[in-house]
């Protein structure tokens, strides 16, 4: 099933790079960094894109690092970025160096992070008392407790 969603984008800086996909399967929508960014070492930089989304209500865009880059050292801080569909503001990378050396820096064009989408469910959440939501083998089992070692 091939699922087609219309995204608006707007170059908000003339220099500005339209996302590409790696290859015709690629998951993510490589994003660019519109100006030299320096990531310095513990510390979070935003990394501007120079471009704005309107993802259709239903929808979100998650920013996720690049893993060539996550080899080299920088993270994301925050794991996935969220981008709501009521957002028009410009699409920012939120990176820390956590590399070799006190910084890395990130060249005006250079590939920066990918963008994927996702569909949202509508969600409803319905009260009820603790022994309703049933019992699971795991139950209250909490961080690391469905692991084997």
């Amino acid at each position: 099933m091939n699922l087609e969603v219309e995204i608006g984008i707007a170059k908000l800086e003339p220099d500005a790079i339209t996302p590409t996909q790696g290859s015709a399967q690629a998951a993510g929508w490589d994003l660019y960094a519109l100006e030299e960014t320096i990531v310095k070492k513990y510390q979070s930089s935003m990394i501007r894109t120079g471009i704005a989304v309107a993802i259709p209500n239903g929808w979100e865009g998650q920013i996720r690092c690049r893993s060539s880059l996550g080899k080299k050292g920088m993270i994301m801080p925050n794991g996935i970025g969220t981008i709501d569909s009521d957002y028009r503001g410009e699409l920012m990378v939120l990176a820390t160096w956590i590399g070799q050396g006190d910084e890395f820096v990130i060249s005006k064009g250079e590939r920066v992070a990918q963008l994927l989408f996702a569909q949202v469910p509508t969600v409803k959440f319905v009260e009820m008392e603790y022994n309703e939501l049933g019992i699971t083998d795991r139950g209250i089992g909490g961080f690391g407790s469905s692991g084997k070692f």
